[in-house]
């Protein structure tokens, strides 16, 4: 389906293709969408989806996403792994999905014969999955990580109390709802009691999510860039982890590590000024190298 994207900053946008593509992960069959410019560049950008979501994406944002990439000359291939959207198999949980990604890479690399490198982009949980995977694979030159996933019991009670309890004593809807009995103290008092008895708890980092993704990015030589969300529970807990890790602030301080926040946004990027500027971020970065 032959189609011209939307301009970048005034610039002529490339024709592209989109291509089903059917591919087997481990006797499934698994279903793709390749965005194929006319004259594709050497690197491309495989997308894997974070959450139960399939490959458009929330709002459409991977579809969208791919679309722009694609008219600035960069082939993108989007899938759906085993157990989601139209794939086959058994549903599995991101840290379960170097097979999915070898295979999706494999077909990338044959449909695109001049595809020398892949950059792989990842939303939540898939920016885990697509690190767990990367430093596996030689050809993977970089990661695009959106508010990537290192929840903890824990992590997330600190997030909530810093992030939203606090928030909200500034917030004047929240004191007039007070003063007229909308809300039920007893209830909020119990989850905050709790909250805070979770965010006092102490965890060990090993095996968590948020060591094994700085296991996995310490391991990776290529360049990385974060985006994060600036309204997303997710996001806050990743920036509180590298406020309390002189490790993680070491390890994101990298030349090879960009890291940028999209204020106001929420964790899928829903609004279309939203989506714009991760699409603006994604397609600088990626010229940029």
């Amino acid at each position: 389906m032959p189609g011209i994207v939307d301009g970048h900053h005034g610039a002529m946008r490339m024709l592209s293709e989109q291509h089903a593509l059917r591919f087997s992960c481990q006797s499934c069959s698994l279903q793709g969408i390749l965005s194929l410019p006319a004259t594709p560049q050497a690197r491309g950008v495989l997308i894997v989806t974070g959450g139960p979501q399939y490959r458009a994406g929330s709002h459409r944002q991977f579809a969208l996403l791919a679309q722009h990439l694609a008219g600035a000359g960069i082939p993108v291939l989007r899938f759906d792994y085993r157990g989601m959207g139209d794939s086959e198999g058994e549903v599995r949980t991101y840290e379960h999905l170097d097979e999915d990604l070898q295979a999706a890479v494999a077909t990338f690399f044959d449909a695109v014969p001049c595809l020398q490198e892949l950059v792989i982009w990842g939303l939540c949980d898939g920016a885990a999955a697509a690190a767990y995977y990367a430093h596996q694979e030689s050809r993977v030159c970089g990661l695009i990580l959106l508010n990537p996933w290192v929840r903890t019991a824990p992590g997330i009670a600190r997030a909530t109390l810093r992030h939203y309890y606090l928030a909200r004593l500034f917030d004047r809807a929240f004191w007039r709802k007070l003063a007229s009995g909308r809300i039920a103290l007893g209830a909020a008092a119990r989850s905050l009691r709790q909250l805070s008895a979770a965010a006092r708890a102490s965890q060990s980092s090993a095996g968590t999510p948020a060591q094994r993704l700085y296991d996995a990015l310490a391991r990776f030589q290529g360049r990385v860039l974060i985006v994060l969300s600036g309204e997303d529970l997710t996001a806050r807990e990743f920036v509180d982890l590298q406020q309390g890790s002189a490790a993680w602030r070491t390890l994101l301080a990298a030349p090879a590590v960009q890291q940028v926040h999209v204020a106001h946004a929420n964790h899928t990027f829903s609004r279309r000024l939203w989506r714009d500027q991760v699409a603006l971020l994604c397609s600088d970065w990626l010229a940029a190298g």
